[in-house]
């Protein structure tokens, strides 16, 4: 099937918009050194994801909207890791201690901002994102992150699922391979919230100023 096909096949039933709600906050889902260090199996080249990121992340602080970071740790035998880290061999990078579970190069949370540990792909699975959320009045989740086949999807369904609106920055995702990136940005438009470029999100933060 050619891309056009798809389009055609997506285009009658897959074809309206969400738009930004009322007080959106951003998330940077795992942007960790295991994506960035050649030595790691997981390095996926993402340098220019992470570029993208961190300027909507100063557009979101100029709008003074709640910014969150996650991350991936797991105990010594991956015993929280279940089916997953038994899955995903590389997940072995991210036992607590490892550098390659470190932050990105540039990338340096905030004291304003809120780090979520996670141990599977959702940043909402198993841990208090949803709660906090709720707590804020948040009713849209601007996402950014890596990869965008994995936690970055994952974390956009589950977004969905909790009843936020999920806008997935295109050039702020970035993923090991341009076919399922692509794929994965094609379909998350289609069925779970919006894909916005850069330029338009970070438009739509500057006029909450």
């Amino acid at each position: 099937m050619t891309h056009s096909d798809r389009e055609a096949n997506y285009s009658g039933a897959y074809n309206s918009t969400l738009g930004f709600g009322k007080k959106p906050a951003l998330i940077l889902v795992d942007f960790v050194a295991a994506y960035f260090d050649r030595a790691s199996a997981l390095y996926a080249g993402v340098e220019d994801a992470l570029a993208s990121a961190l300027r909507v992340r100063e557009a979101a602080h100029a709008a003074d909207l709640p910014v969150f970071l996650t991350r991936v740790s797991y105990d010594p035998e991956g015993k929280n890791g279940g089916v997953f880290f038994r899955k995903v061999a590389p997940l072995r990078d991210f036992v607590e201690g490892s550098p390659l579970g470190n932050w990105a190069p540039g990338l340096t949370p905030t004291l304003h901002e809120h780090v979520v540990t996670k141990q599977y792909p959702s940043a909402f699975f198993g841990t208090s994102l949803a709660t906090t959320l709720k707590t804020m009045d948040i009713d849209t989740l601007v996402i950014t992150g890596l990869t965008t086949s994995g936690c970055v999807r994952a974390t956009c369904v589950d977004a969905m699922s909790h009843g936020y609106v999920p806008i997935v920055v295109a050039e702020a995702c970035g993923d090991r391979h341009a076919d399922p990136h692509e794929a994965n940005l094609f379909d998350m438009h289609a069925k779970y919230g919006d894909v916005m470029s850069e330029a338009e999100v970070i438009a739509h933060l500057e006029s909450l100023r």
